[in-house]
């Protein structure tokens, strides 16, 4: 926990860093230290739900190869 809460402060310190050095607003950089890590924890979230998909697709494709090679033996056998 201490290490999500530290690059947490990391995060928002350079979303705050950037965006007062690129306006000048105290303002604009603490809006965007709010709302970029907001949008990028969303963003992750379907991040992580697609590769989730992707490892499954490839799982469930291996397991059908490996199933398919035990039928053609048995097929050979014959």
């Amino acid at each position: 926990m201490l290490k999500t809460l530290s690059f947490a402060a990391v995060h928002f310190t350079v979303a705050f860093t950037i965006g007062y050095l690129l306006t000048g607003s105290l303002l604009v950089g603490g809006a965007l230290a709010l709302i970029e890590p907001a949008c990028n924890t969303v963003a992750y979230y379907f991040h992580e739900k697609a590769w989730a998909r992707i490892a499954a697709r490839r799982q469930d494709g291996a397991r059908r190869q490996r199933g398919g090679a035990w039928l053609n033996t048995l097929g050979h056998a014959h």
